[in-house]
């Protein structure tokens, strides 16, 4: 037979509670996390989209249409989904030297109200090719 343990009346199980509260905390912690590090993978899938994009449109011969097609091509290979649903590219060469390729981001958080939506713009020039 096991030895008698003293216990206070009151005191069961309270243990349990700070358990699942912690927990609870550590779970929201990591999908903050989690969360941080999808939004700095999407910032550098755009990086790269836009890049794309102003280098595709300054080749020569290209027009705005090929620079925003080639940025939209990365995005949906790379950033498909719900997290890619709120990004738009814009293109244009305000003259015959310069492509500009320019994205609008937003992304939600995760978990509204403790993680913020992050909005951002990314801009690229590149020198248009000329014969």
């Amino acid at each position: 037979m096991p030895p008698a343990r003293d216990e206070q009346p009151g005191e069961d199980g309270m243990t349990t509670v700070q358990y699942v509260a912690a927990t609870a905390f550590s779970l929201i912690v990591f999908v903050m996390m989690a969360n941080f590090i999808v939004f700095l993978y999407a910032r550098g899938v755009v990086r790269a989209s836009v890049d794309e994009g102003a280098r595709a449109g300054s080749r020569f011969g290209a027009t705005t249409t090929e620079c925003e097609s080639r940025a939209r091509d990365v995005l949906g290979d790379l950033l498909a989904g719900r997290l890619g649903r709120e990004v738009r590219v814009e293109c244009h060469s305000p003259n015959d030297d310069v492509m500009r390729a320019t994205v609008h981001v937003a992304l939600r958080g995760w978990l509204p109200g403790l993680v913020p939506d992050w909005t951002f713009t990314l801009d690229a020039r590149s020198v248009r090719e000329h014969p």
